[in-house]
């Protein structure tokens, strides 16, 4: 294998010039960015999968004449193009819609009706916690979620901590579907999410954990889950669970995604 000499490096940085380092800047950044947006997903397992593959094949093509072994390449590598966005739908969309996610920050929360129906969510969640009784409860932020309202029996009430002990008790027929929070109202109930098809480390979460994070990982919506089994509330939002919330954490991380700003979202986060 030829070797890549000093002299060879420094000739070609010699004809670099401005436009040159523009186009690796820019090149640069959108695969940082790419990175940053699949950040958490199955994509990125697949991703680092196909690089080592790749890395391995450039290796071994380097060193040995392997005509076969370059034909598959060259050949299956358009066909993967093609297959990539049909694969990677669920995060393809999601990434396209924090691109389209305007920079207004301030969510529809921002009115004096946050704080109360924040409350309201946190008393019912540690009550619901005591009691053993399952929950989801999610709220919309900027991306709708009127397609999975539809599939659940609409309400458009005031968020009370009786409203939502009364739907997640064991005896109703609301208590298996999911909450929406929209405006500061609860706007359905029984609501069918999106299920993750992540996996779970903690065998203690059920479909609702899963519910949870299907729906944070195709739209910006923030849920609280409660945990049947342990009673624990959890969090998720982005496709990451955060999990065992005290009372006082989950009001602060509430507030934040709901209200603050993002930098106030990562202190609390952190």
């Amino acid at each position: 294998m030829s070797g890549v000499s000093l002299g060879d490096i420094l000739e070609y940085l010699g004809r670099l010039n401005l436009i040159s380092v523009l186009d690796i800047l820019l090149v640069t950044a959108v695969i940082y960015t790419a990175f940053l947006l699949i950040r958490g997903t199955r994509a990125v397992q697949v991703l680092r999968g196909f690089i080592g593959l790749a890395l391995i094949f450039l290796f071994l093509s380097s060193i040995v004449e392997l005509p076969a072994l370059n034909w598959l390449i060259s050949n299956t590598l358009p066909v993967l193009l093609l297959a990539i966005p049909v694969i990677f739908q669920p995060e393809l969309r999601r990434a396209l819609e924090q691109l389209g996610r305007t920079g207004n920050y301030l969510r529809f929360f921002r009115r004096q009706e946050a704080n109360p129906v924040v409350q309201a969510v946190k008393d019912a969640c540690l009550r619901l916690s005591q009691r053993r009784h399952g929950a989801l409860i999610v709220f919309e932020r900027d991306t709708g979620l009127q397609e999975y309202i539809d599939t659940g029996i609409p309400l458009d009430a005031q968020v009370t901590p009786e409203l939502l002990l009364t739907i997640f008790n064991k005896n109703t027929e609301l208590h298996d579907g999911a909450v929406i929070i929209r405006n500061g109202r609860l706007a359905a109930a029984a609501c069918v999410m999106p299920l993750s098809t992540s996996s779970l480390s903690d065998r203690q979460m059920g479909l609702r954990h899963r519910a949870a994070l299907g729906i944070s990982e195709v739209s910006d919506a923030v849920s609280v889950v409660v945990s049947e089994e342990t009673g624990r509330v959890s969090i998720t939002h982005n496709g990451r669970i955060i999990r065992r919330q005290d009372p006082t954490r989950l009001d602060d991380i509430l507030n934040a995604f709901l209200q603050k700003t993002p930098n106030t979202r990562k202190k609390l986060l952190s």
